[in-house]
């Protein structure tokens, strides 16, 4: 191939690339598509086909490193926006939740969920705190009498 099509082809791939992250979650494209634009940088030095690949191998493997790094600092601490921010919060069980038969609802504020438990069923009138979320489901445990007051 010439060294037009080589130049040609890592632009490219790096839109293409660069598209894919925008299309995807979690950044398993984009140290891919920085290596194309390192790639593409040495096609338009007149680099030969090898060393391309090279710098493209060597721009993605530290990109990546740089990335995961980035992305496991920013992990540490989940933020509790849309549905996480119930975490913690109480409820009342306006259905009996029973995690065999898969049945329950609790009222958190004005909202009524679709609610389960890891324990035993919960009958209906207990105050309950919620302890994550789940889809569309609240997992929910029995606050203690004592508990209530605090």
């Amino acid at each position: 191939m010439s060294i037009e099509a080589w130049r040609l082809f890592w632009v490219i791939a790096a839109a293409v690339l660069l598209v894919a992250e925008m299309a995807t979650a979690g950044f398993f494209m984009l140290p891919f598509a920085v290596g194309a634009a390192g790639a593409a940088v040495a096609a338009f030095l007149d680099a030969s086909e090898a060393v391309q690949l090279g710098v493209f191998l060597a721009v993605s493997v530290v990109a990546l490193i740089l990335l995961q790094r980035f992305v496991k600092r920013g992990d540490q601490k989940q933020h509790n926006v849309g549905a996480n921010r119930f975490i913690g919060q109480s409820a009342r069980v306006l259905e009996a939740v029973d995690p065999h038969r898969g049945s329950g609802q609790v009222r958190m504020e004005s909202e009524t969920w679709r609610a389960t438990t890891e324990g035993e069923p919960i009958p209906e009138g207990t105050t309950v705190r919620v302890t994550e979320v789940r889809g569309t489901r609240l997992v929910v445990e029995p606050i203690e009498r004592g508990e209530a007051a605090s």
